[in-house]
C-alpha cells in the first residue's frame, strides 16, 4: 500500500518537473559580450557616477539571426539593501553594438527605437556603479536576445522577466567592478 501511495505522489511530481520551463538565468550563455573592460575588470570611471555617468557600449557576439529584440539589464548584486537596478532597456532592434551613451527617457528613438524601465535611482535610463566607500561591487550586465517585441508597459523588472519566460534565445553577459 505504500508503495503504491509512493508511485502516486512521485510520478506526478517527475511528470510535472519535466514540464518546467527554464528560467531565463538557468540559460546556457550562447551569447558572447564585451565592452571597453573585460570581464571581470573594473569598469572605467567614465562609465561611472564619479566621471560622465554615460552607458558602456557594449558588443553582442553570435547573435541569432531568429532574434527580434534585445533586453538589457545591470544589476549590482552587492549593494547593502540587496540587488539594486542601474538599468533596464528592451525593444531593442537586434544588433551587434550597443553604443555609449544610450539617452535617459522611458521610450527613446536614438540611437535605436527602446524602452526604459526606471532604476533604483528613481530614473529611466543607466545610472552608473556609485556604490558607497569600502569593498568593491560587482556590476552584471545581462543580455537577452527574444524572438518577440515586448510592450512598452512594463513597470516592474519583475514582471518583464515573467514576459520573457519562454522567448528568450540567447543569453549572456558581462561582470566588471568598481569600487570607490
Amino acid at each position: 500500500m505504500i508503495r503504491h501511495l509512493y508511485f502516486l505522489l512521485i510520478i506526478p511530481l517527475i511528470a510535472i518537473s519535466g514540464c518546467a520551463e527554464k528560467s531565463p538565468l538557468s540559460m546556457e550563455k550562447s551569447l558572447g559580450v564585451s565592452s571597453v573592460f573585460e570581464n571581470g575588470d573594473e569598469i572605467p570611471d567614465r562609465y561611472t557616477c564619479t566621471g560622465d555617468d554615460i552607458s558602456p557600449p557594449l558588443n553582442l557576439e553570435g547573435l541569432s539571426s531568429d532574434a527580434v529584440s534585445v533586453l538589457i539589464t545591470v544589476e549590482d548584486p552587492d549593494a547593502p539593501e540587496g540587488t539594486f537596478i542601474h538599468w533596464v532597456i528592451w525593444g531593442i532592434p537586434p544588433t551587434d553594438e550597443i553604443p555609449e551613451g544610450i539617452p535617459h527617457g522611458k521610450s527613446i528613438s536614438t540611437p535605436f527605437q527602446a524602452y526604459q524601465g526606471k532604476n533604483d535611482f528613481g530614473k529611466y535610463g543607466y545610472n552608473g556603479p556609485c556604490p558607497p566607500p569600502g569593498k568593491p561591487h560587482r556590476y552584471i550586465f545581462r543580455v537577452y536576445v527574444l524572438d518577440t517585441m515586448l510592450s512598452p508597459d512594463y513597470k516592474k523588472i519583475s514582471d518583464l522577466m515573467r514576459a520573457i519566460e519562454g522567448h528568450v534565445l540567447q543569453y549572456g553577459e558581462l561582470e566588471g567592478v568598481y569600487g570607490r
